[in-house]
């Protein structure tokens, strides 16, 4: 275990993410101490008895005082309001970061509430699950993950290499990046994808031609991967997708372009088109799985449910490591 590198990190929001950063110092001894912060007195019950933190308050400006490192991890369009709360909190000196998909509105909303001599460094670890709450998280969730940084004009260098070796110690491969290009990045890779998901999902589900038994019975592994990704928080995506518009408009062009040579390509017996670009996305498939960002065992590496993940992990889990 190494020497913490920092005394107090304070976890403003406890669900998956939060949740899992915590197991995450706790394998790795990062923080001699972790405060967190949720709206709820369940969350806050769940996180004490987990031992996710020392202390949990109802106030993201009491979890935030004197913490050397603060996290939100809540969702982007909660970002604003709650760093405006803790801004008169936080210690001088101390790393101010997030974990938002989108990194432009956090850099706009968050940037004018951060005090003199706290320095911001915007994150974005690029992992998660459909699952939400504080005992959906794990430590090697951010195991051989890309975790990107998004530090503003004028950042400190050694915080943003302090958060780096964080991140880097949670298991992360970290990258930088400008706010607005990873915001075109993570459009095409993360927004659009889980869009399309929610949409065929609800399709599906509303084709009246179509029995809600009969798409559950006969879901074929493509359909139930969709499913999956549907399953996700409502809540941190509807705020993904309205801070990032932008982008992933111009995406969604993009693919609406795409998508229709391919109904062309059908309609009219193309078949040499259709196998062509059915090959090239097997082969992006390919360097996903050469890169290690995931595995080619059956469903796509990810555990059939949550017992079978939880098996996955080390027993000490449960109890905060």
């Amino acid at each position: 275990m190494s020497k913490p590198q920092f005394d107090t990190v304070a976890l403003i929001g406890i669900g998956l993410i939060g949740s899992s950063i915590s197991h995450g110092i706790r394998r790795s001894g990062l923080a001699r101490r972790i405060t967190g912060y949720a709206k709820t007195e369940a969350t806050r019950n769940t996180a004490r008895r987990l031992g996710l933190v020392d202390e949990a308050f109802n106030s993201a400006a009491d979890a935030a005082e004197g913490a050397d490192l603060v996290i939100l991890c809540v969702p982007v369009g909660a970002c604003g309001a709650v760093a405006a709360e803790m801004a008169g909190k936080l210690k001088q000196g101390a790393i101010l970061t997030d974990v938002g998909s989108v990194k432009g509105a956090v850099v706009r909303d968050v940037g004018p509430n951060v005090p003199e001599g706290v320095h911001f460094v915007p994150g974005h670890p690029i992992a998660g699950t459909e699952h939400s709450g504080p005992e959906s998280g794990f430590a090697e969730l951010f195991d051989g993950r890309w975790c990107i940084l998004t530090p503003p004009s004028g950042a400190d260098d050694g915080a943003v290499e302090r958060l780096k070796a964080f991140w880097e110690a949670l298991g992360s491969h970290v990258e930088i990046m400008a706010p607005d290009h990873h915001d075109m990045v993570l459009a095409i890779t993360s927004h659009v994808p889980h869009l399309i998901a929610f949409n065929i999902v609800n399709t599906a589900a509303h084709l009246e031609r179509v029995t809600a038994s009969e798409v559950i019975k006969f879901s074929a592994g493509g359909f139930r991967d969709f499913t999956r990704i549907a399953a996700s928080d409502p809540t941190m995506w509807r705020d993904v997708f309205l801070n990032n518009k932008s982008a992933v408009i111009e995406m969604l062009g993009r693919f609406t372009e795409d998508l229709t040579a391919l109904q062309r390509a059908i309609r009219f017996d193309d078949g040499d088109m259709l196998f062509r670009l059915f090959g090239e996305a097997r082969e992006l498939r390919r360097g996903i799985i050469q890169a290690g960002q995931d595995t080619a065992a059956a469903d796509f590496g990810r555990p059939h449910g949550p017992a079978q993940a939880a098996a996955s992990v080390p027993s000490k889990k449960a109890g905060g490591g």
